[in-house]
């Protein structure tokens, strides 16, 4: 039971770390666009570097 001491804040603490994480990435522009990514992936990138000319 006194385990539960220990696994309790650190659950918390990355529950709040996650939490935070993702409010940073909302203040930061990270799901502007969300509509983008999903028309992109539609067309090919053609000539775009040596990895895509095979």
């Amino acid at each position: 039971m006194t385990i539960m001491l220990y696994l309790m804040p650190i659950a918390l603490t990355l529950g709040l770390g996650g939490l935070a994480t993702f409010f940073w990435a909302m203040r930061s522009g990270q799901f502007d666009d969300l509509e983008g990514d999903s028309a992109r992936i539609l067309f090919d990138d053609e000539g775009r570097g040596p990895a895509f000319d095979r």
